[in-house]
């Protein structure tokens, strides 16, 4: 479900669904009966209060249509999920894909929301046992789980980062090999790709030079 603000002045997305995806778009709805691109990505894609996303700017550069599947707070797992949408997205003369954190996708330490990838739904055994004395009942977010584990156990937080960064790449080449031979991986950020990212700030979190490398090999 699309949840957004709905206030007077609130800008209208014009949800829309794409293809046998349950999930809602950003619209108003894309032809995709001719040629398309598809812009898969989290929340700068989409462009939550923002009247023109870069998808539109895209699409008026082009003169092609452009189907904006961001979805707020998505990573891979938010597409993996969705056969119906991968099914859009495979079928796009060109795509293009956000890269997004590694917090933000289900790994072998603690597994997200389906659609809302910032959403921490449980700890596994593996992760539990690395941290003993967290209790993690109250948290809800991937954020305040890492802000956690960082203050708890330095080590032991590294080692969850490097799971993490090893499963994202994982993810991202299962995304990337369902995606037509035409595409393009796209940073938002205002720096470039570090050379090591293994601490909290900046966003992408964990992501750094040598995995993005590692996606074209």
């Amino acid at each position: 479900m699309l949840m957004l603000d709905a206030g007077a002045g609130a800008l209208d997305y014009f949800p829309c669904r794409y293809g046998a995806s349950k999930s809602l778009f950003r619209g108003p709805l894309r032809d995709l009966s001719r040629p398309y691109v598809a812009m898969l990505g989290g929340s700068p894609t989409f462009g939550k209060y923002v009247d023109h996303p870069y998808p539109a700017l895209v699409e008026r550069a082009l003169g092609l249509p452009v189907a904006n599947l961001g979805g707020l707070n998505a990573g891979p797992d938010f597409y993996l999920s969705d056969p119906g949408l991968m099914d859009v997205a495979a079928g796009a003369q060109l795509a293009v894909v956000q890269i997004t954190g590694a917090e933000a996708v289900s790994n072998p330490f603690y597994s997200v929301h389906g659609r809302r990838n910032d959403r921490f739904l449980a700890a596994t055994p593996a992760l539990r046992a690395l941290f003993p004395q967290v209790d993690f009942t109250d948290i809800h977010f991937t954020r305040h789980l890492l802000q956690v584990l960082c203050r708890c156990d330095r080590a032991g937080f590294g080692q969850v980062v490097l799971g993490l960064q090893q499963n994202w790449l994982v993810k991202m080449r299962q995304l990337l090999a369902r995606l037509p031979m035409r595409r393009g991986l796209l940073w938002i950020a205002d720096t470039d790709a570090p050379e090591r990212a293994d601490s909290l700030d900046p966003a992408p979190l964990f992501i750094d030079r040598a995995m993005l490398g590692a996606l074209y090999s």
